[in-house]
């Protein structure tokens, strides 16, 4: 996956990596699903000039494509981090603890107000009602790697071992 920044003006070669993902698909609109799961993968998000183009290439309303992508929770239409963190706020987590973790990890990636996403667009942490671990709890997702029992000290490690293993 090559590194993206968000930038409103893409590039042409950029909206190259799309035909290629569109034709890949045969360019069929019934595959509208596959063909963003292939774009957010590519840029992780799904940049709202790639959505247009993609309707446009697919022949679909600008509108239906929008649609697929805000109702599937998978997709994102603001640019997410390399490293995605997700801290589990369900009952048995929450009770556990797990919004120190959460606010621990805002502190030291240095995330304030409403920002989720590292400026570097290293890291975004996020909260989800269930990772379905509860008797790991409290629970921590990085990537793809659980985490359990996680406290503050122990949250903040595991990003500080990332950061040393992008320095």
């Amino acid at each position: 996956m090559s590194d993206k920044t968000e930038n409103p003006n893409l590039a042409a070669d950029q909206f190259g990596k799309v035909c290629g993902i569109l034709d890949r698909y045969g360019r069929d609109p019934a595959k509208l699903i596959p063909i963003l799961q292939a774009v957010q993968e590519e840029y992780r998000y799904l940049p709202r000039e790639i959505l247009a183009f993609v309707a446009t290439s697919l022949d679909l309303p600008p509108a239906r494509v929008y649609g697929v992508a805000t109702f599937y929770a998978h997709f994102t239409l603001e640019p997410k981090g390399k490293h995605v963190i997700r801290i589990c706020d369900g009952t048995a987590c929450h009770v556990k603890g797990s919004m120190h973790i959460y606010d621990a990890l805002r502190e030291r990636l240095q995330l304030t107000g409403d920002t989720v996403t590292t400026p570097d667009l290293l890291f975004t942490i996020e909260t989800v009602s269930c990772l379905g671990a509860c008797g790991l709890a409290p629970v921590m997702v990085i990537d793809e790697k659980v985490h359990g029992q996680v406290t503050p000290t122990k949250a903040v490690a595991a990003v500080d071992a990332i950061l040393a293993e992008e320095a």
